[in-house]
This record gives structure tokens, C-alpha cells and sequence, in this order.
């Protein structure tokens, strides 16, 4: 790859690599440049945001300065990028991490990026531009007698680094370098927030460095999955890792705010909190990797959240585990001036049916794993199934988070999985209570939706009854076990024939008018495909979406089927779930 072009500052989202370190997630540009890491978790306003802000938002910025061609790659196992750049007079190496410490992640955020060269020379140069963590603060340079620091409202960021040539201005920091063969360089960002900072000592930083990569392979070597697309589906595992708030095991939906499902604009959101369904597709992942801590912990911050708001199950949560406050629009123009940028999400209100679903089941899963239920995680269970018996009727926004609420058949699917994992649950003796309930709803539902759900003009099950539309999110049912007979066969063609594009998938019908494909789609398609007896299919499909990833195997929340460019949040954890589970089902149903 050649030296990328910015348009207007901004780069295409394709471009973005990510790293981690279990607080917050860091996304490097073909170009080298860092153009987002909040700090100092993930949910923070972000002091380098030049992914929403080419003028203002901030970065940290890497390279050789005349033309160059790029490779790079994570090392092996980890989410550590390593970047290998060739100009006409020499060859260097980057290697960019969020460094860890000896005992997980560190007390403060601390960005490590090694330059080491390979042949010749390559004259680098590097800029530190703090933002203005979405306008609310005027940054600041100021020498102290420990070093160079910048003062971003509460925020304090220390700049060190081992032969990197620094320059220090009113606002900035920035430097140069060459690289030769056999020199390295290190150049050091950390900081913290409303606490004292820890100035970086270069050295132990390199020593911090490798250690990082030893954690990140420590990490996958626990990691158990021998199936087909193996490194595709570990290396979803692993960006699945950096959406893992390794401190209370929340897992945010997405590492980003407001990157546009739409080039036309409007349709921005901040995914920088933790969805119940994400939660629980993320545990089932896990517990089928044998990753014990990484699901104990997920399950027990689920549980503390609902406990935390008198019982009651909302949609999404805050990383901290409260709920979150109103939508506010940021004055900033958005990446490529594709507004609005957003903090917050109104959708924390709404009433979603099929989250319960997805709650009982994942903690069936965390049971069959071999797990044992306390006593109020017991009691809650039973009492969401009772829940469910009161108020599967009733109209909902749907998983899609839609303004118009209606029967929508996804999320009565959803409180049959519910009431079906309940009664699990119940044979296995880790909740009581009404079984014999349970299971008359379930099994009405089960009618319902065979009665009104289903079209046979369309031959498919619709959107809502009396629609002719197609919703993709019923192919999630045929994972869940409610139909993997002809009516979901059929529904599968429909969906293909009318919301597909290639291997790709919208979301439902007419969304090929407002958004790109939705990359989970695609793959609930695959996995739908191997629940109905289509091996070849599903392989087939398979095969051609995890070549859609972009160069060091992410992906974000859509793609344009038209050029295949990402849009929406990156890196985003539905999509690599999507992929994991789809492998995963697709190798169980294997013929043997």
C-alpha cells in the first residue's frame, strides 16, 4: 500500500487499525496517524478525536517524512500493530501498542510507539496535537521540571520518548528522526484523569512493550477454537478482547461514536456502551472458547447492572453499569463533515422483547458450561420468565431500535427462546418457579407466530403481521432453534433475494435506500444457512464475507456492497460476533 491520501483530513474508515489495553481503544490510520484514543477509558471525550475533527479533534501522528509504501500486521496473537515502511531510501518499523503492566492493564493509559530500523534511512517525523475533547477545553504545553506535559482539562498527558528529537510549541509537540538499520526510538504518550500522573521512563516502557506482546499471546494461547476460518475467528476474538472493560467486564458495543451508517448524514450513534444482546452474544462466544474469566466476569457485571436498577433489564448500560443519560449533540462536524456527532443514545428507553431472550440463554450457556447460579441470580431469572408470560403481546421497538412500535416477529421469536431456556433451566434445577406457565406460553407463541407471522405470498416470515416487508434479524432464530424446517428455508431465499447484495445483507426491507449492508447480517445469514441443512451454501458465504474485512482482518458496523468501504462504528463487536458465531454453527452442523 502507498502513502494514503487524507481528504480533507479525513481518511476512509478502512483505513483504521485498533489497539488496547482493556480501558480504552487507540485507532491507527494507514498513514500512521492516531486519529482517535479517549483517555482515559473508553467512554471519556476523547482528546485525540481527529476521526470526528480533522481541525480540532487532536492525534498523534507518525511517519516517514518523504513517500513510502506501507505493510503491516498485528503480531501474531496479540492487538499489537506492527507497521513496516519502505521509502526510496530506506526501510523502518513501527510497532504501536496500549501498553499493559505486570499485573493487567496499567493505572494510567500509556501509548507506546518503537521505531525501529531495518536498512538504510528513513527520516521520520512525528506531531502531538491535543484536541479539545469535544470543545470543551483549550489544551495546553507546559515544561516542568519532570518533563514535557499537556493539560487538557482534567486530563494531564506526559510526552516522552528515547531519541525522537522533540520540539515543543505554545500547543503542540512534534520532532524528527532517521531511522538506520540496527536503531530504535521510542516515542511514549500516557496519561490520566483528576489524578496525579505518572511521567513514562522510556526504557521500562520498551521493556512495557514487549511484555504486552507476551500478555496478548498469554491471552491466545488460552483461546480454544480448531474449527474452519481459524484465524479470522481469532482474530475477531481478539478485537472482541479490546471491547472487554477489563476492569468490571462490560463489553461496549463498538469503539467508536458517530461514524455515519448513511454518507448522506443523520444516522450517527455512540455504541461506546454495553447492549444486553452484545453482552450476551459476546458470553456465548467466550464460554465456547473456554475463556472462564473473561465470561465469569461479563456475567456477573450483567448481573450487578440489573441489580443496580431495582431489577429491571434495560437494553444498554453505561461501562460503569448505570444507566446512561439523554443523547447530546456535539458541535463538531463529524467525520468528513457527516454529521451530528453524539454522546449518549435515546434508544436506552425503549421496550426491546427480545433482549430477554437473549438474557436467559446466555446464562443457560453459562450453566451448561459447568457454572453455578446464586440464589438471586436464580430468583431474577424466574422472575424475567414470568415477565415474559405478561408481556410478550405487547408492541416493541424491535432489536433495529425502531421509533414505530409493533408486534414485531424477531422479538416474539425472542420471548420464546426466553420461555425455552427457562424451562432448561428448570430440568437442570437452577431456577424454580412456574414451568408449567413457562411452557403454555412458550408453546403459544410458537402458534402465534406460525398463524400471523408468516406470508405465504411472500413465503416468508415477515417484519410484523400484515406486512409484506423482510427483517434479517429472524434469521437469528434459526440459531436459536424456533424454526430450522422449510418455512425458515424459504424465508432464508426471500431475505437473500430481496435484502442481499453479493454476500452482503441489509438489515431489512428498504434499507438499502438509507445505510449500507450490516455486515452481523451477512453472517446470521450464513449461520442460518447451515441450521437448515445448506452446508455448501454457508461455506460458500463464509468464504467470501471474511475476505470483506480490511487489511488486518476488522470490520466495522456496515459496508457499502457498492465499493465495499466501511461505514459506521468501528471496530465493532456485533459484526465479529456475527463472524464467530456463524463459524462456529456452521462447523457443529457439518455433515460428519
Amino acid at each position: 500500500m502507498g502513502d494514503p491520501i487524507r481528504d480533507g483530513g479525513y481518511v476512509d474508515l478502512r483505513s483504521y487499525a485498533a489497539i488496547g489495553d482493556g480501558r480504552t481503544v487507540a485507532l491507527i490510520a494507514l498513514d500512521g496517524s492516531i486519529d482517535w484514543l479517549p483517555m482515559p477509558n473508553l467512554d471519556s471525550a476523547p482528546v485525540f478525536a481527529r476521526l470526528l475533527d480533522a481541525a480540532e479533534g487532536g492525534s498523534i501522528e507518525l511517519a516517514p517524512v518523504s513517500a513510502f509504501t506501507i505493510t503491516r500486521r498485528y503480531v501474531p496473537q496479540t492487538n499489537v500493530m506492527e507497521t513496516t515502511y519502505t521509502t526510496a531510501a530506506g526501510v523502518a518499523r513501527v510497532t504501536d501498542a496500549l501498553v499493559t503492566g505486570l499485573a493487567g492493564q496499567l493505572p494510567w493509559v500509556e501509548l507506546a510507539r518503537r521505531i525501529d530500523g531495518v536498512e538504510g534511512s528513513v527520516e521520520f517525523g512525528w506531531q502531538i496535537t491535543p484536541g479539545t475533547c469535544f470543545a470543551t477545553t483549550t489544551p495546553q504545553v507546559e515544561q516542568t521540571a519532570h518533563g514535557t506535559i499537556i493539560r487538557a482539562g482534567d486530563l494531564m498527558i506526559a510526552v516522552e520518548g528515547s531519541n525522537h528529537g522533540p520540539d515543543a510549541g505554545d500547543s503542540i509537540l512534534a520532532g524528527r528522526f532517521s531511522a538506520t538499520a540496527q536503531s530504535r526510538h521510542m516515542l511514549v504518550v500516557a496519561g490520566t484523569k483528576n489524578e496525579p500522573l505518572h511521567v513514562p521512563i522510556p526504557d521500562l516502557t520498551a521493556i512495557g512493550l514487549e511484555r504486552t506482546i507476551d500478555n496478548w499471546k498469554k491471552w491466545s494461547e488460552a483461546f480454544n477454537y480448531e474449527g474452519p476460518w481459524g484465524d479470522a475467528v481469532q482474530r475477531s476474538a481478539l478485537a472482541l478482547k479490546l471491547l472487554i472493560h477489563t476492569s468490571d467486564g462490560a463489553i461496549a458495543a463498538a469503539a467508536t461514536t458517530s461514524l455515519p451508517e448513511d454518507v448522506s448524514g443523520g444516522k450517527n450513534w455512540d455504541y461506546r456502551f454495553a447492549w444486553v444482546r452484545d453482552v450476551t452474544y459476546t458470553v456465548r462466544a467466550l464460554v465456547r472458547f473456554g475463556l472462564r474469566e473473561e465470561t465469569h466476569e461479563a456475567v456477573s457485571w450483567l448481573i450487578r447492572a440489573i441489580r443496580r436498577s431495582d431489577s429491571e433489564l434495560h437494553i444498554f448500560y453505561r461501562l460503569d453499569g448505570t444507566t446512561p443519560g439523554a443523547e447530546e449533540a456535539q458541535d463538531l462536524p463529524g467525520w468528513r463533515g457527516i454529521g451530528p456527532v453524539n454522546a449518549g443514545n435515546d434508544a436506552r428507553g425503549q421496550l426491546q422483547l427480545g433482549i430477554f431472550g437473549d438474557f436467559v440463554t446466555v446464562m443457560l450457556e453459562y450453566v451448561e458450561a459447568g457454572n453455578v447460579l446464586d440464589a438471586h441470580t436464580r430468583v431474577l431469572l424466574a422472575s424475567v420468565a414470568d415477565h415474559v408470560c405478561e408481556v410478550w403481546q405487547q408492541r416493541d421497538s424491535g432489536m433495529w431500535e425502531l421509533a414505530e412500535q409493533r408486534d414485531y416477529t424477531a422479538s416474539k421469536m425472542g420471548c420464546w427462546q426466553a420461555l425455552d431456556s427457562a424451562l432448561r433451566l428448570s430440568e437442570l434445577g437452577e431456577i424454580a418457579g412456574e414451568p408449567a406457565r413457562w411452557r403454555v406460553v412458550r408453546d403459544r407463541i410458537t402458534t402465534w407466530v406460525a398463524e400471523n407471522c408468516w406470508s405465504e405470498a411472500r413465503q416468508s416470515y415477515v417484519t410484523f403481521p400484515g406486512s409484506e416487508q423482510l427483517d434479517a434479524a429472524v434469521l437469528l432464530h434459526a440459531t436459536s432453534g424456533f424454526d430450522r424446517g422449510p418455512r425458515m428455508a424459504a424465508t432464508i431465499d426471500a431475505i437473500r433475494a430481496e435484502l442481499g447484495s453479493g454476500a452482503l445483507l441489509y438489515r431489512y426491507t428498504g434499507m438499502e435506500a438509507e445505510e449500507g449492508a450490516f455486515v452481523a447480517c451477512s453472517f446470521w445469514l450464513a449461520a442460518a444457512l447451515a441450521c437448515v441443512g445448506r452446508h455448501d451454501e454457508a461455506v460458500e458465504m463464509m468464504d467470501e464475507l471474511i475476505g470483506l474485512s480490511n487489511d488486518v482482518g476488522l470490520y466495522s458496523e456496515m459496508i457499502d456492497p457498492a465499493d465495499l468501504s466501511f461505514l459506521g462504528n468501528i471496530p465493532q463487536g456485533l459484526s465479529h460476533l456475527a463472524l464467530i458465531s456463524a463459524a462456529i454453527t456452521i462447523d457443529e452442523l457439518a455433515p460428519r
